[in-house]
């Protein structure tokens, strides 16, 4: 089983030489709520390549010292990674770098190919040997198979496409080239910008564009690629409208930042409409709203602008602790969550609280923080979701586990509510979701199975275990 990743991607190119590093470090900074196990940098000085890669945070990865040692140069590329399988070692960092008899690549990814056991069980039959885990270093040998019997880098791109299935949002580097795509069916986000001294910047959200002073142009139509060279911006679009539109609607639920807008929509905007819907589904008496920071905070706004119970602050995130989501285990996840959230007992003792959340996995968080605020006093407890019960997994870069380990797979609403110790529990219904977002076509496969592509053949989704592979490395 390939890995499942959610990441966040980063390019810049200059007309002169620059401090392209630092514009990436704080471009990468700026898409660290995507992936905290590790992240890389590599800059192109004239056709030079020179990296860092490493697990952690960006701010521990890049120091001042380090990205001083990196060259000035005229691209580069950067990588924030979550490794939800498969297992968490510097081999799996990106962007991963290819030398080839035409040149240099450098590739970050963003998603998840769902034809990617059959790829490359395909590329070691033809003697490709793997060095990591990732989905990433099958689209490089790909790409890199298409280059060498095409005229340009872009024309490998294009011509890989009509192999690769799936989830992926892409940033290349070659050593004349910046170029960005798409898939067809643009699961995963990706834009670029410019900034005022004439450098092109794409990343997965706008907010990496703005980190760095750069304006705002468009994002990529799926199935789009973008080339940035010697002979300007071009765009190609022989990929586009081959497939409907399949955006991750967890990227607005969950994942992106709430002042990123990805596709013409205002993550916050979305998180604000869930709320109220949940307030007009899944009404309660209580006296006070609050969410989960940080992805609940915007719904539970939502919800309490629509019922009118007062919004509050009842729950504090430490700042330095990831994200709990796709943790390894059980007793991580546990212990992640004493450490990263505290109750505001002023505000939730003896009060009905409406405590909103963006998603129940398993329920082993949900019922933790519950425990929190009654700990701290709170009298009800209604939870409240701003996405309907997950019952299937993903093949497309969102770690949502097997159904073995999903709650709502194998408990009703009220038995759910009952496990993690709520009065009461409501999700987002499912015919909603288009209320979120307009008419900007999505991906709900999580929600109701209504997969975009084909299953891929091994679904096997425990990726708290190393595949036996590894074990018996």
């Amino acid at each position: 089983m390939s890995l499942r990743e959610e990441c966040g991607v980063f390019g810049i190119i200059s007309p002169v030489k620059a401090d392209v590093a630092g514009a990436a470090y704080y471009g990468l900074y700026a898409l660290q709520h995507r992936g905290q196990e590790s992240c890389g940098i590599v800059v192109n000085d004239d056709g030079v390549f020179s990296s860092h890669k490493d697990l952690g945070l960006v701010s521990e990865v890049f120091s001042g010292d380090t990205l001083s040692r990196l060259p000035k140069g005229n691209m580069a590329v950067g990588h924030v990674r979550y490794g939800t399988t498969g297992g968490n070692n510097r081999n799996n960092c990106q962007p991963v770098e290819v030398n080839h008899q035409k040149g240099k690549m450098a590739l970050a990814h963003n998603g998840n190919l769902s034809n990617a056991a059959e790829l490359r069980n395909m590329l070691e039959l033809s003697g490709a040997i793997f060095h990591t885990t990732s989905d990433t270093e099958t689209i490089a040998y790909i790409v890199t198979r298409e280059r060498l019997r095409t005229p340009s880098i872009e024309d490998a791109l294009s011509a890989a496409m009509n192999t690769l299935d799936g989830a992926y949002s892409l940033v290349l580097m070659s050593s004349q080239k910046l170029i960005c795509a798409r898939d067809p069916y643009g699961f995963r986000p990706l834009c670029y910008g410019k900034t005022p001294d004439g450098m092109y910047v794409a990343a997965s959200e706008s907010c990496a564009l703005k980190a760095i002073g750069a304006e705002f142009v468009r994002d990529l139509e799926p199935g789009e690629i973008l080339v940035f060279g010697p002979g300007g911006v071009v765009s190609r679009r022989e990929h586009c409208g081959k497939k409907e539109k399949k955006l991750c609607i967890f990227e607005y639920i969950y994942f992106a930042r709430p002042d990123s807008v990805i596709d013409g929509v205002p993550v916050h905007g979305a998180r604000l409409q869930a709320g109220r819907i949940l307030a007009r589904r899944h009404p309660v008496s209580a006296d006070i709203v609050i969410g989960v920071p940080d992805s609940g905070l915007d719904a539970a706004l939502g919800f309490s602008m629509e019922s009118g119970i007062p919004y509050g602050i009842g729950l504090i995130k430490n700042k330095y602790i990831g994200r709990t989501f796709i943790s390894p285990g059980q007793d991580i996840r546990l212990d992640q969550v004493r450490i990263k959230l505290s109750a505001v007992e002023e505000s939730v003792r003896d009060k009905r609280v409406v405590l909103i959340d963006d998603s129940i996995v398993r329920g082993t968080t949900s019922g933790r923080i519950v425990k929190l605020l009654r700990e701290a006093g709170a009298k009800e407890i209604h939870m409240r979701i701003s996405a309907p019960p997950f019952l299937h997994p993903c093949y497309y870069g969102t770690d949502i586990d097997s159904r073995e380990h999903l709650i709502a797979c194998h408990h009703s609403v009220e038995e759910t509510a009952e496990i993690i110790g709520a009065d009461s529990l409501g999700y987002l219904p499912v015919a909603e979701l288009s209320s979120l977002i307009g008419n900007c076509g999505y991906c709900s496969a999580c929600f109701d199975g209504a997969y975009p592509t084909a299953v891929p053949s091994d679904t096997r989704k425990d990726r708290f275990e190393k595949k036996l592979s590894e074990r018996n490395t």
